[in-house]
């Protein structure tokens, strides 16, 4: 983990957001505050990633974000990114920082965590399984100034949803098999 003030050198970074219209003038409020890294607009420079998430008509939007002078967090996938999602999924949001970059956590999150608030799941296992299936990253736009320097660069309709689909269940059907083998070891079955 770390956080970075002012990061400068290289190029903006190139990003994208699907959704169901053109989003030129991202609005940060209005996302969840209970989301991964709270409340922001969320976004991925995993270009693979928008487009097999992406619905019929959805439309990927494109962005390029210049990180000079803002105050940019990074985590990794690890314990403290754990923690930190566990948090503001309770909208306890304990950093202040820009923009928040990361692995996405994986669709079991909520259950997950339902779990380890049920004290069936130690913290550590819960961990074991987020860090099952691929790595993708989000970057969350945190504040008025980050979002100042998020410039939209256009827009474009989905096709292919079919290929895209399938792509994405042969993906969580790898997931699903390694999630339950995990299961097994941690409870012993």
């Amino acid at each position: 983990m770390s956080t970075a003030a002012g990061e400068t050198g290289g190029s903006p970074m190139k990003l994208y957001h699907t959704g169901n219209i053109e989003i030129p003038a991202p609005d940060i409020r209005h996302g969840r505050v209970n989301a991964d890294f709270g409340q922001g607009f969320y976004l991925t420079p995993d270009e693979d990633f928008t487009w097999r998430w992406a619905r019929k008509d959805a439309v990927v939007n494109t962005y390029e974000l210049d990180l000079a002078g803002l105050v940019v967090h990074r985590f990794e996938r690890d314990a403290a990114w754990f923690d930190y999602i566990f948090k503001n999924r309770r909208a306890r949001d304990t950093l202040d920082a820009d923009v928040v970059i990361g692995p996405i956590a994986n669709d079991t999150i909520f259950d997950t965590f339902g779990i380890i608030s049920s004290g069936w799941l130690k913290p550590e296992d819960a961990l074991s399984l987020l860090m099952i299936g691929p790595e993708y990253t989000q970057v969350a736009v945190k504040t008025d100034k980050a979002a100042a320097q998020l410039k939209w660069t256009g827009a474009r309709i989905v096709t292919g949803v079919r290929e895209q689909r399938e792509a994405l269940a042969e993906e969580m059907a790898r997931y699903d098999a390694r999630f339950a083998e995990q299961v097994r070891r941690i409870t012993g079955e």
